[in-house]
Formats: C-alpha cells, sequence, structure tokens
C-alpha cells in the first residue's frame, strides 16, 4: 500500500520524489471553462440554477424555498451526534478562540509631525461565506478553523453553504455550528455555491469573502471569482511531511498520515525518519488502520501512488512544503534556509516555500 524506501535504496527514493513532483495540481483549462459556464449560470438565473445543478450534481431535489436550512431542521440534526462527539467540538473551539484571541490585532494611532495623526485601523469583515464540503469528507474541524477566526475578528454575518446531504450524514458538522451560533446555511455545494456567494441570488446573499476547502471544482470557482470577493487560497492537493525520531509514537504519526491521504487520491503524505523501527511500526499501522476508514479506497490510492515511509541518515537534504516535526528530544532541530527550528515540544508544525530542510542528530545541534 504505501512505499517503504530504506537509506541504501536511493533510485527508488529518486523515483518516487520524480512522481510526486510531476503531479498535475494545476487547474486545466477545460475545468476553468466549465466552472466558467457554471457561475455565468448562477449570476443569469440565480436560485433556479442552484435548484438545477443540485439535482444535477448531488442527485437531490429540492425547491428554492427549501435552500436555506430551518433552524429547527439544524437543530435537529445536531441532536443525533453523540454526547462524546459534542464535549470534543466544544474543546476544540474552546482553545481554537484562544489562540485567536492572542493573535487578534488591534488598532492604533500615534501623533506624527506638524499635528499629522498616524494610525492603524483594524475593522472586521461586514460578511463572510463558508464553504464547507460534503459527503465522506464533511469535517467539523472545517467549520470549526473558518468560523471562529471570523467571530473573533467581530464579523457580524457569517453565512455557510454546504452540499445538501452534509447535517443528515454527519451531524457533528450540525454541532459545530450549533455550537457556534450559526445560523445561516444553505443546502449548496460545488462550483455553483461558491458563484452564489460572490454574486448573490434571490436566496442566497452575496458576500465580501469566501473560505474554506473544496474540491477542485470549488477551487477553481474561487479562483474565477477572486477580485468580485476575497477568498483564503485555492487549494491545491493535500501534502504533509512528517519528520519523526524514534520516540515517536507510531499510532500518532500513521494519523497524521491518513488525515491527509484520505483528502484525494493524489494527496501526497510521506514519513521522514532515522529509525527502522518506527518505519515498519507505522506501515503495520496503517495497515490496520485503513480498513477501518470510509474512504479506505482513496486512501489506499493516495498512498500507493505518492505516499512513502522513507528512512535517512541525519543530514539529507529533501525538498519540503508542509511538515510535522515529532519527537520527544528537546535537542533534535530541523535546518530551513539557514535556521535551526527546535523541536521543543512534542509536535511542532510548520508551512514552508518549497526549500530544503536538513535533519540534524543531537550532536551535530550543539
Amino acid at each position: 500500500m504505501i512505499e517503504l524506501i530504506r537509506r541504501k535504496d536511493q533510485e527508488r527514493l529518486a523515483a518516487k520524489l520524480r512522481r510526486i513532483r510531476q503531479r498535475n495540481v494545476a487547474l486545466d483549462t477545460a475545468l476553468m471553462a466549465q466552472v466558467a459556464g457554471i457561475i455565468d449560470d448562477v449570476r443569469a438565473r440565480g436560485d433556479a440554477a442552484l435548484v438545477e445543478y443540485t439535482e444535477r450534481f448531488d442527485d437531490f431535489s429540492l425547491q428554492p424555498s427549501e435552500l436555506r436550512v430551518k433552524e429547527e431542521t439544524l437543530r435537529e440534526f445536531a441532536g443525533r451526534a453523540d454526547a462524546s462527539v459534542i464535549e470534543g467540538l466544544r474543546e476544540a473551539i474552546a482553545r481554537v478562540r484562544r489562540f485567536h484571541e492572542a493573535e487578534r490585532p488591534e488598532s492604533w494611532e500615534l501623533d506624527g509631525p506638524n499635528g499629522v495623526r498616524l494610525g492603524q485601523k483594524i475593522t472586521p469583515i461586514d460578511r463572510v461565506g463558508v464553504y464547507v464540503p460534503g459527503g465522506t469528507a464533511a469535517y467539523p474541524s472545517s467549520v470549526v478553523m473558518n468560523v471562529v477566526p471570523a467571530r473573533v475578528a467581530g464579523v457580524e454575518r457569517i453565512v455557510i453553504a454546504t452540499p445538501p446531504r452534509t447535517l443528515s450524514e454527519n451531524p457533528a458538522v450540525a454541532v459545530a455550528l450549533c455550537e457556534l451560533g450559526i445560523d445561516e446555511v444553505y443546502a449548496v455545494g460545488g462550483a455553483q455555491a461558491v458563484a452564489a456567494l460572490a454574486y448573490g441570488t434571490e436566496t442566497v446573499p452575496p458576500v465580501d469573502k469566501i473560505t474554506g476547502p473544496g474540491n477542485k471544482y470549488v477551487a477553481a470557482a474561487k479562483k474565477l471569482v477572486f477580485g468580485v470577493v476575497g477568498i483564503d487560497s485555492i487549494a491545491g492537493p493535500s501534502e504533509v511531511i512528517v519528520i519523526a525520531d524514534d520516540t515517536a509514537r507510531a499510532s500518532f504519526v500513521a494519523a497524521d498520515l491518513l488525515a491527509q491521504a484520505e483528502h484525494s487520491d493524489d494527496a501526497c503524505a510521506i514519513l521522514i525518519t532515522t529509525s527502522d523501527t518506527l518505519a515498519e511500526e507505522v506501515a503495520r499501522e496503517l495497515r490496520a488502520k485503513v480498513a477501518e476508514l470510509p474512504r479506505s479506497e482513496i486512501i489506499e490510492k493516495s498512498l500507493a501512488q505518492y505516499g512513502a515511509i522513507v528512512v535517512l541518515p541525519r543530514g539529507y537534504e529533501m525538498p519540503a512544503r508542509s511538515f510535522l516535526a515529532i519527537t520527544r528530544r528537546k535537542r533534535s532541530a530541523i535546518i530551513w534556509q539557514g535556521r535551526i527550528m527546535c523541536c521543543l515540544l512534542r509536535v511542532r508544525r510548520a508551512s514552508l516555500p518549497r526549500s530544503e530542510f536538513t535533519i540534524l542528530s543531537n550532536e551535530q545541534i550543539s
């Protein structure tokens, strides 16, 4: 399922890296043209286009009056979630809120020369639209990670768009919405949802910014409406590199790899370690856990195509965009662009541009 590449297998490692680099992550012209047509149709026909595309792409029939999810329906779906899920989401919301409250920028002023008053005024956006994916890829974390920062910033109106079956198939998403006090939810997904949020329809209001993950159609739509509205980013396939030594727990490492591999069959999840033992343990964990997951077919394909467990000597250089460093040693470190990024906690996350990092041993850090 996932390839284990050891120190001496440099040819296999080079071949794997070539395969990863050759992934087609661009939004092709045919896709962009198709999505542009959907956006133009939603702009022209409004709710009627949303209803038509929902039936065509989601195989779900509804009337324009049913596009907005009723509050009692939202609460009903939330009531189906387990108590442990509700408790866990409340804890997650509290932690995310605490973080974003600490990073919230403040307005400031100062006196300049000749009576000039200088400063920076921080004001929240009036309306934000959050896209929440549906199906087996519906995650309540998408709600938490997008809505909490908006709440902390003081955004007055937060609008949610999600495919019509999301709430019934994943009550945890409904719980997250209820816990965050969100009551404006529209049962529409895909590129048509992005178009509706950008331009508005008879039912869906236009917003100032659109955030949230989605498939390639959602990404293409966000790219096309950028400028009319703000967007968070145009997300490509998920990818992560986990760097772990022999103090890491194999089950934790496997969970981090699976969390990215399940997103799509072109996701890339790689473990880099100096420990043969950990490499073998993680491989076993992956085999055992994949069969239990609802997106096992996607996971198996992404791990086989673009996943790898690589055992490397310390001091080896390799390209990366984002990584997790997992260790119990306070003096293990990663060098990136000449800077030591010490892992003083069990997990340290970093998002980096494409560059190189170097794994150092304890002795090399002194």
